[in-house]
């Protein structure tokens, strides 16, 4: 009797269909991705076109990639900051709905600014100073907002809706590098700048639109239990530690004991994090540095095909789509059978290697610009491969480490984290660049030996990981 009741139980819940909000929240993603990379795709290279080297002038390319490079990477830096910001004034104040909707508005006008002020720095900047606020502040809720409209009558369902939202993402991505680059070359910035604007409008649009079927999470207020507010405690009553007691421990006189446990467990993820903004450091530069580097290549593929500076970057993501199912289904398994067991940190390990050799392809690549030559675009193709492959076992490796590391109260902090990671990597890359556009120390990294820096940057920080890597206990809050 209880075995045919846990059976029609069962039947019940596999009944569920994909939530009616959907296709609204996947119909917006796609639309803003292709916002936001689509006015990234042309950013580095209209930049130095535009304001700091107008005239092509050889003698002043150098700072002014420099300077493009540092605003570029300002602007990823604060957009992958928000997140952050964005997620608690959603949990604790207003929705993620509100949030979304409001911030999306803010954004048509970053978009707005672009478009109207391509001749007028200052406000030009205005416009990508809202624009990372509104990816940034919105990017946390998105995704969560997929999660929430789920139940127990149609959660079996969910993993496929993240499939279809991360297609979304990489369609938006994909569509936007192959066309924004062409409207920028035939009818110049104003449009380039405005389609992804229009696309955006769109967006918001869309999102709206499904406003009565969205399940709405109400804010949970302030939580004081969480991951700044223990650590704060903590830091500040040093001296009520005692002896064989973690520094932590001390947050348990005044705050749940499960959730000082969470943060202990964050902190034993944020040795392993140490590493990752040093990875992003070089992979954000797949986005900048390499497509004003693509401009001195010969774009013409043999193949019937040349393609303009700012297209070669579609690579990375088609080539990041192709190779997840290989990495999956074939490398893993591989090793497996050899006897090598595919942990995260070996993932990682070996992510960051390749990274590393990436750069080392386009460190010789710039070796032969300094040199005169006009390299093929095909070394740099090969780059964008070696590339994909160390984000494939760095990136998602690293969202899995840190969701099984971390305890559930704890997961929405990891993932804040993660995108904290993104951002210090950035901004490191910019107060490199902005040392050398003002003539300082590091303006000796010039042509090639400002990737072969980043490259030994990279070598040295995985002999680091590696040596680390086998020291670092692992705690899995799985289920």
């Amino acid at each position: 009797m209880t075995s045919n009741h846990s059976n029609e139980a069962l039947t019940e819940e596999k009944k569920g269909t994909f939530p009616k909000a959907i296709p609204y929240i996947l119909g917006n993603e796609a639309a803003e991705r292709f916002s936001f990379y689509g006015m990234r795709s042309i950013l580095s290279t209209f930049l130095v076109a535009q304001f700091f080297n107008p005239s092509g002038n050889p003698v002043l390319q150098k700072v002014a990639e420099a300077k493009s490079n540092e605003m570029v990477h300002m602007f990823v830096a604060l957009a992958y900051f928000m997140p952050m910001i964005g997620g608690l004034v959603a949990d604790w104040f207003f929705g993620k709905y509100k949030v979304i909707f409001y911030v999306s508005v803010l954004y048509c006008f970053g978009h707005l600014t672009l478009a109207l002020f391509e001749n007028n720095l200052d406000m030009f900047s205005l416009g990508l100073l809202i624009i990372a606020c509104g990816a940034g502040g919105i990017k946390s809720c998105v995704s969560a907002n997929v999660g929430d409209q789920f139940d127990k009558s149609n959660e079996h369902l969910m993993t496929k809706a993240y499939s279809w939202f991360y297609f979304a993402i990489n369609a938006g991505s994909v569509v936007s590098n192959i066309f924004i680059p062409v409207i920028y070359a035939s009818i110049g910035a104003a449009w380039a700048f405005g389609v992804p604007g229009i696309l955006m409008a769109i967006a918001t649009v869309v999102f709206f639109l499904g406003r009565n079927k969205y399940v709405h999470v109400p804010p949970s207020g302030i939580n004081r239990n969480n991951f700044v507010f223990i650590t704060y405690y903590a830091l500040t009553h040093l001296g009520a530690r005692k002896e064989g007691e973690s520094w932590l421990d001390v947050s348990k006189a005044e705050y749940d004991h499960e959730k000082v446990e969470g943060v202990k467990a964050v902190y034993r993820v944020l040795a392993v994090f140490a590493f990752i903004p040093i990875f992003w450091a070089l992979w954000d530069q797949n986005l900048a540095e390499w497509v004003l580097q693509a401009k001195k290549l010969d774009l013409n593929t043999g193949l019937g095909y040349t393609f303009l500076p700012e297209q070669v970057q579609v690579l990375n993501p088609l080539f990041l789509v192709s190779f997840i199912p290989v990495f999956t289904y074939v490398v893993y398994p591989f090793f497996e059978k050899l006897g090598i067991k595919t942990t995260p940190l070996r993932r990682l390990g070996a992510g960051f290697l390749l990274t590393a050799v990436s750069f080392v392809i386009i460190s010789l690549i710039q070796t032969s610009i300094d040199a005169g030559g006009q390299p093929s675009v095909w070394w740099q193709i090969l780059a964008y491969l070696v590339l994909a492959w160390g984000e494939i076992l760095v990136s998602i490796t690293g969202l899995e480490y840190a969701y099984t590391n971390s305890p559930k109260s704890m997961k929405s902090t990891m993932t804040a984290i993660w995108y904290s990671a993104v951002s210090i990597g950035n901004l490191g890359v910019a107060l490199v660049n902005g040392n050398i556009a003002k003539g300082g120390f590091l303006a000796q990294l010039d042509g090639a030996s400002y990737f072969w820096f980043f490259t030994g940057l990279m070598f040295a920080s995985t002999v680091v990981f590696m040596l680390v890597a086998g020291k670092l206990k692992e705690t899995k809050y799985v289920g």
